[in-house]
């Protein structure tokens, strides 16, 4: 990613978290986006906890991503957010997408942790 698509990306995540919040009811469900991974963190933002996460890189979900394209990987990541999730005891989130487009990538995990479970 070059300085000035990182910057941008940067300033439009500090557009999107000016209106969103995370509280202990309704979490922030945030997104992390990186040429290879993808992060995925359930936040109380008043608290300053992460309540639950998953990744690309989680010794539970490496075996089960080899082979797999971003996209379907991403998508085993958001199944896996939401049901550490509801183990907490979280059902409602707040959608952060991190200043990346709702697309691919993003899009799957999304679709992926509302199927599994999740409301935003």
């Amino acid at each position: 990613m070059s300085e000035k698509s990182r910057i941008a990306r940067k300033r439009r995540h500090a557009r999107v978290r000016a209106r969103i919040t995370g509280t202990a009811e309704r979490p922030r469900l945030n997104v992390f986006r990186s040429l290879e991974h993808i992060y995925a963190q359930v936040i109380d933002d008043t608290a300053g906890h992460t309540l639950a996460s998953a990744s690309t890189i989680d010794r539970d979900l490496r075996e089960k991503i080899e082979g797999k394209t971003k996209s379907e990987a991403a998508k085993l990541v958001g199944a896996l957010v939401a049901e550490r999730a509801r183990k907490v005891g979280i059902k409602k989130v707040v959608f952060d997408r991190g200043g990346y487009r709702y697309h691919g990538r993003v899009k799957a995990l999304a679709e992926a942790a509302r199927e599994a479970g999740l409301e935003f």
